[in-house]
């Protein structure tokens, strides 16, 4: 019950209210367009004194509510922090709010760039931020709110846990703004942030603010992938969306009556193609004159004639999808440019671009051309005359001349950015990408191709998902340049129309946690916190809260898959006897077998390693399959790595791979010798292909298929199975019992099987609930375990309270170390393993601290530097160490250093050129500038390491020059 007093001063601050007017009104104010309903709802609920989370599609607007609370923050006389995921949005934040509000009251945290920390608004990443709270910050001081743009990064496996430990360390009088792309659970996520962070509301938008059209690309033909029942083509999303759309018929009748693609001669080549000197689209208004698009021309037929080609004609027509110069003239005659084509690959998004340049594809004017050319020689003017060829600068130019580019991460920044400013100023007309542009800076775009709909995910070739194909067909039509988006799939081989239809009708990306402990947070959480208050946190994490809803609908499923496994088992009868013991020696037999491949493949391998250790350089030797297969050379063999030996190779092609015990199934065959020229002179390209050419001529008259050459001069270890006693009396066991002369024998065995199966999923169920129900205060304690072993944390004495445990010196030492392998690194910093390196030395051995291969495919360069060497061996059995101890506490192992790229981050801090520093590699520019400043990074993090510090300040200027300092301060 409030008293009288309490009553009017309510009514004081309302009354003040109405007569104040409105922040947002004012705020408004700035934009010549009225603002939608979800910008509104959610600006008024900041201004009423709550947090938010905006979900809503890509360029919907979702940023105009942060700069709401930008507007707000300064109003009020509060700090305002702006976060981004990635630097590039960081840097285009801060360029637009510099345009906004002047450039004295905004700053920049990037943790390599620094300007004006202490402004009133400061745009910075989420590590930053975080990096911030653990060390409590004075620049947290009047904090009013937090903007964390693209929250929807938190189901990140490596940067998402940032996300949460920022929503969970703020200060509870620091509102929120959170900004997310449309997720499935964006109620889930948002009753999250109400539990932690109080009064939040939920602002969920599924409308497109621009209308987007799908379409079929179908030889060569662009036909709508939607229409109504009358057959014209209809919006899937967007204004004027339909939920009566169909599939159009069309599409369905021309791929049930495609035929197979010749493979000799590719199929045919779409109509009237003949490589494009200029482009009949470039110079109209978009969606006027004949060549309107696709969904606005009359009579959808393929040849125009409102469908009156019969399905013979397009026998001649497969579902090869057209070359990508023929996609281009089709967009381009369709008035459906600029577009963005999506290629799961860099090799083919580079492959696109040469096809373009061989086709003689020009989508420019003279006038386009020359700004062109002035951009390019403005910002490539940085780019040193060295570094041109190993850039392939004078491809990149003709290329962009003629209006078309690359865009992935190999390729350096800067070449990026170039690529990014000309598409926004609509100079270049196609940009051929991989899928991470989707999650890049604005970059508008009137049409989106999707070659195919599977990609690589880092594992195996899986299809899009929904929430995939939404982020990346979202680029298509932004708001404020063009009037509509056009999302379009090239149909291929088993083209699925209906199962694309349903791909683009759905709108589910559910957002996932990715939130863990890691013994760097296990340190500031304890440095800051009790234990109990530390392990309370972990529990209110999004990860747990999401875990502990799930165990509901495991415990249901529990319940059902209890009462299936009774079933079975009434239903496991045999009037001759004992069912489940004549099944449990069938099992047992089934082990045996297993048991006896096993100790044969152990064999193998034990002989394996006594083959390759026995090898010699200058051995020509048959692979016998595995990981590696075919033919190669032995350039020479080390004994002493870890799991070896490791045999360096080099293949019939030319190329260097490393071979290791576990990559073939049985030993390599040596079947002749070849002089080999001086080691140091395979670092030459043209060395290695000339030793691969003399290679091949010594292999003249072998079997083309090495692994009959292996089987014929060295089998596998024979097998035991006939022999081995154990299995022959389980056997003869089997034949005896009872069941074995059951006439329904096999039906019986079946209702074993579904019972084993049942059981074991409901064995599966359990394992699942036991180990979500306070999983993360688990795995913590774990942590905390291990970090006690090691010498990270120890007891103190709490009084009343009991033992708490705290940070050693070693303890803050891994407190301000921010890595994925950050207790391998405060491991490498305690024992000294990093001691005594020169500035490039310790560059390399920080390299191999940072990196991870997206392959296994050769061994890493030495170096020659004993110094070096030393280090990474010994960083090497450190890493041992901390797996063995990692494993004794139930942790995930922390991967090993990986040097593969050491010896060009050594020679780049000496002071090479790129091009040098790359020679006899095939790492491309962009991974390697990239890799540079994550190297810059944990050097940084180093600086404050007594012994270390002044050596990595030195190395921090050897590594950060030429293009890689380019990069760090653009």
């Amino acid at each position: 019950m409030t008293s009288p007093s309490e009553r009017y001063a309510e009514w004081a601050r309302s009354s003040r209210a109405e007569r104040t007017p409105s922040e947002l009104t004012a705020f408004t104010g700035r934009y010549p367009f009225a603002l939608d309903d979800f910008q509104l709802a959610a600006a008024r609920a900041l201004e009423g004194g709550s947090s938010v989370l905006v979900a809503a599609p890509t360029g919907a607007g979702k940023t105009v509510v942060g700069e709401f609370a930008v507007h707000l923050a300064l109003a009020r006389g509060h700090k305002v922090f702006y976060t981004a995921p990635i630097k590039a949005l960081s840097n285009q934040k801060f360029g637009e709010l510099v345009d906004w509000l002047g450039a004295e009251r905004v700053g920049l945290l990037t943790g390599d760039t620094s300007i004006r920390p202490d402004a009133e608004v400061v745009v910075m990443t989420t590590e930053v931020l975080r990096n911030m709270l653990y060390a409590e910050s004075d620049l947290l001081d009047g904090l009013g709110f937090v903007v964390m743009d693209e929250v929807h990064y938190l189901a990140d496996r490596l940067r998402g846990p940032v996300w949460e430990e920022v929503i969970l360390h703020l200060h509870d009088s620091v509102r929120l703004v959170s900004l997310s792309a449309t997720v499935s659970n964006a109620e889930e996520f948002g009753a999250w942030l109400q539990e932690v962070r109080g009064s939040t509301e939920i602002i969920v938008s599924e409308t497109r603010p621009v209308p987007l059209w799908q379409h079929v690309v179908v030889g060569d033909e662009l036909l709508d992938l939607f229409v109504d029942a009358e057959g014209e083509a209809v919006v899937s999303h967007g204004p004027g969306a339909r939920s009566d759309r169909l599939v159009n018929p069309e599409i369905e009748r021309i791929t049930s009556f495609s035929l197979p693609v010749d493979e000799r001669s590719g199929g045919p080549r779409g109509k009237g193609y003949r490589g494009r000197k200029g482009t009949s689209g470039r110079h109209r208004p978009r969606g006027s004159g004949q060549h309107r698009p696709p969904h606005l021309r009359k009579g959808r037929g393929p040849g125009g004639d409102g469908g009156s080609r019969r399905p013979e004609d397009h026998r001649s027509s497969s579902l090869r999808p057209p070359r990508r110069p023929e996609v281009v003239a089709l967009l381009d005659d369709a008035a459906l440019l600029p577009a963005i084509m999506f290629i799961f690959s860099r090799a083919g998004c580079d492959g696109a671009v040469q096809q373009c340049a061989r086709a003689r594809l020009r989508l420019t004017d003279d006038q386009e051309r020359r700004e062109i050319r002035a951009l390019l020689d403005e910002q490539l003017a940085e780019i040193g005359v060295e570094d041109e060829e190993v850039l392939s600068l004078d491809a990149f130019r003709r290329a962009a001349l003629d209006g078309f580019a690359a865009h992935h991460a190999g390729m350096i920044p800067l070449l990026k950015s170039v690529v990014e400013q000309l598409f926004a100023r609509g100079l270049i007309k196609v940009v051929f990408a991989t899928e991470t542009l989707a999650l890049g800076i604005n970059m508008p775009a009137r049409s989106v191709v999707l070659e195919k709909l599977v990609k690589f995910n880092g594992v195996e070739h899986a299809d899009l998902t929904p929430g995939e194909f939404t982020q990346l067909t979202g680029r298509a039509g932004r708001r404020g340049i063009d009037t509509e988006g056009h999302a379009v799939v090239l149909a291929g081989p088993r083209f699925d129309a209906p199962a694309v239809a349903s791909l683009a009708s759905r709108r589910t990306y559910p957002l996932r946690s990715a939130f863990r402990p890691t013994p760097n947070m296990t340190v500031n959480l304890l440095d800051r916190f009790d234990l109990s208050r530390a392990r309370e946190t972990l529990e209110t994490s999004f990860a747990q809260f999401q875990a502990d809803r799930s165990v509901v609908g495991l415990a249901r499923r529990a319940r059902e898959l209890e009462d299936t496994v009774a079933d079975y088992r009434e239903a496991i009868t045999c009037d001759r006897g004992d069912l489940l013991a004549y099944a449990e020696i069938q099992a047992a037999i089934s082990e045996r077998e297993k048991t006896l491949s096993r100790a044969r493949a152990e064999a193998d391998r034990d002989r394996t390693r006594s083959v390759l250790g026995d090898l010699r350089r200058g051995e020509v030797i048959a692979l016998p399959g595995g990981r590696r297969r075919g033919y190669a050379v032995v350039l020479g063999v080390d004994s002493a790595v870890l799991g070896g030996p490791q045999v360096d190779l080099l293949d019939t092609e030319g190329r260097r791979r490393s071979l290791r015990p576990g990559d073939v199934p049985s030993p390599p065959a040596v079947i002749d010798t070849l002089r080999l020229p001086r080691q140091e002179s395979l670092g030459s390209g043209k060395v290695r292909k000339d030793t691969a050419a003399a290679l091949r001529q010594r292999l003249a008259g072998q079997d083309d298929d090495a692994r009959r050459e292996v089987r014929s001069r060295a089998g596998r270890t024979p097998s035991t199975a006939a022999t081995d006693e154990r299995l022959l009396a389980l056997r003869a066991e089997l034949g005896e019992h009872p069941c074995a002369a059951c006439p329904d024998l096999d039906s019986h065995l079946r209702w074993v099987g579904r019972w084993r199966k049942s059981r074991g999923e409901l064995d599966g169920v359990q394992r699942r609930i036991r180990s979500r129900t306070s999983s993360l205060a688990r795995q913590f304690d774990h942590l905390t375990d291990l970090l006690l072993e090691l010498g990270y944390l120890e007891h103190v004495d709490a009084g009343t309270e009991g033992e708490e445990l705290r940070p050693t010196p070693s303890g803050l030492r891994l407190r301000r170390l921010f890595s994925d392998r950050d207790l391998l690194i405060a491991q490498c910093l305690e024992h000294g393993a990093w001691s005594g390196l020169d500035p490039a030395g310790l560059a390399a051995v920080v390299s191999a601290a940072v990196h991870e291969s997206r392959r296994d495919d050769r061994a890493p360069e030495q170096i020659p530097d004993a110094a070096v060497d030393a280090a990474l061996a010994a960083s090497t059995r450190l890493a041992a160490a901390l797996q063995a101890a990692e494993t004794r506490h139930s942790i995930a192992p922390t991967t090993p250093p990986d040097p593969a790229v050491a010896a060009i981050v050594h020679r780049w801090a000496r002071g090479a050129s790129l091009s040098a520093a790359l020679e006899g590699n095939d790492m491309p520019p962009g991974d390697f500038v990239r890799h540079c400043r994550q190297v810059v990074d944990l050097l940084d993090q180093l600086t404050a390491d007594e012994e270390l510090g002044q050596v990595a300040r030195a190395s921090i200027r050897g590594v950060r020059r030429g293009l890689v300092a380019q990069e760090i301060d653009r």
